[in-house]
């Protein structure tokens, strides 16, 4: 049986963090879906869908093993759909816990079948978000230690420097 694992997120932007559990993920599973929420009504994207998954496609190319998908609604029934048994959730802090400790409880109320496996990123990356990055490039700053390459790049097409 081949063991399919789904990394869902906004991604918006990709981090050196999220990099870092795709590549531990995609030693533990035989197949990883980076899966790109499509609307997340909790969050404003800075960056477009197609700008995400694009990214998202760039940097995972070298993994022979994972695939970029996209999705939208609930991640259970999106996992059904894979056939997926494993969800990876990442943690950073504390407060990253609270949070998705009741989406999993959630999820397992919804679908008991499907497990939600929690990783960590290196301590080196444990600081870094999104949101936090999205900021320091909207002043531009320096982001190359904080994201892949191609988000660099994005970043600079987005806010117009170069």
């Amino acid at each position: 049986m081949t063991k399919l694992a789904i990394y869902a997120g906004t991604f918006d932007p990709l981090t050196l963090g999220h990099l870092d559990l795709i590549d531990r993920s995609a030693e533990i599973f035989d197949e990883v879906v980076l899966a790109v929420v499509s609307n997340n009504t909790a969050k404003d994207a800075l960056f477009s869908l197609e700008e995400r998954l694009a990214m998202a496609q760039e940097v995972v190319r070298g993994y022979s093993n994972v695939e970029v998908d996209q999705f939208d609604g609930l991640l259970v029934r999106y996992a059904r759909k894979r056939g997926a048994r494993v969800l990876i959730r990442g943690l950073r802090a504390y407060s990253d816990f609270e949070y998705e400790f009741q989406m999993a409880l959630m999820n397992r109320k919804l679908d008991a079948s499907i497990e939600t496996l929690f990783m960590m990123p290196k301590e080196v990356h444990s600081y870094v978000s999104s949101s936090g990055v999205k900021e320091v490039a909207r002043f531009n700053g320096e982001v190359s230690e904080f994201v892949p390459e191609p988000v660099v790049r994005a970043f600079k097409v987005k806010f117009g420097y170069a």
